[in-house]
């Protein structure tokens, strides 16, 4: 359920930097736990953490942020990072970035698979739908894995990569 209240929680701060609103504040999320939140107007950075009595979930996301996948993983060669987020809470941790790159949606995919094939990952779910492709999978420990590709025309591909692993995963 964190995970959930971290999501809306990044969403409403992100909603804040859009409106030009403040640079930083606390809120109570739905669930009744304390949030704060800061944004760096100059690199569109967000920051929040939301304390609970489970403990402290924290989200960073924004181009700059660096990346940090799993072992095992890279992203698609010569790809450029559009934003980066990054979620650790007590339980796990969890990446999504979004990416651009010159190749083919079908090469992107066939990089991710072979990654989480070798990373113990089992394939669920593969989708091609008017050129978007997706794959899904979990490995036992419970980690989840989902890469979508889409065609962009001139500009080759865009891509998203969500890795999730619970703790000790």
């Amino acid at each position: 359920m964190r995970k959930v209240a971290l999501a809306m929680a990044g969403g409403a701060a992100l909603t804040l930097a859009a409106c030009g609103s403040e640079s930083s504040g606390e809120f109570t999320t739905a669930n009744g736990e304390q949030a704060e939140y800061t944004i760096d107007k100059g690199s569109g950075e967000t920051a929040m953490t939301i304390k609970s009595k489970d403990g402290t979930a924290t989200m960073r996301s924004g181009a700059d942020v660096p990346v940090s996948l799993p072992a095992g993983f890279s992203l698609y060669p010569g790809s450029k990072v559009v934003t980066n987020t990054v979620v650790k809470q007590p339980d796990g941790q969890g990446t999504m970035v979004m990416f651009e790159t010159g190749a083919a949606a079908d090469e992107v995919i066939a990089h991710f698979r072979e990654q989480a094939k070798a990373a113990g990952f089992d394939i669920q779910l593969e989708m091609n739908t008017n050129g978007t492709q997706m794959i899904g999978g979990e490995r036992k420990d419970g980690s989840t894995l989902s890469v979508t590709a889409s065609p962009g025309g001139d500009s080759g591909t865009t891509g998203q990569l969500i890795i999730g692993s619970s703790k000790g995963g």
